[in-house]
């Protein structure tokens, strides 16, 4: 395991990083994932400048729908980490636990078929083709 770079000891590239996730979560929090990577400051900026721009820009995706979609993306990878980050996220933006159950059931419904449907070869009907 990478050491965990506390603000304190890190170099100024990773500070400015730490800066601006401070400012865009308005929070003083720096979480293990960033300190982890930032061993790399180069992986910190770029990850931190593709998160920020996917999880925070306008778009018609809402912050809720967002953080599903990564926790759903999560639970069919097995990244422990990032199901309990963006579950705690979800439900900072509104989550309750019913939706979470619902959640749960959709991701193992869409892994149970995808995994029957790549099995079995299935051809895509055509009406389903763009």
């Amino acid at each position: 395991m990478n050491k965990l770079i506390e603000y304190e000891e890190a170099n100024d590239e990773v500070r400015l990083v730490y800066d601006d996730i401070r400012v865009i979560r308005k929070t003083d929090y720096i979480n293990n994932f960033w300190k982890a990577i930032a061993n790399h400051p180069p992986t910190l900026r770029r990850t931190w400048e593709t998160v920020k721009e996917v999880m925070t820009s306008p778009g018609e995706l809402d912050p809720l729908m967002r953080e599903l979609i990564y926790i759903a993306v999560s639970v069919t990878n097995g990244c422990e980490y990032c199901i309990a980050s963006h579950t705690a996220a979800a439900h900072a933006k509104g989550m309750s636990d019913v939706m979470f159950g619902e959640l749960m059931g959709i991701i193992a419904t869409a892994n149970t078929t995808n995994r029957l449907a790549n099995g079995y070869q299935i051809p895509v009907d055509e009406q389903f083709k763009t």
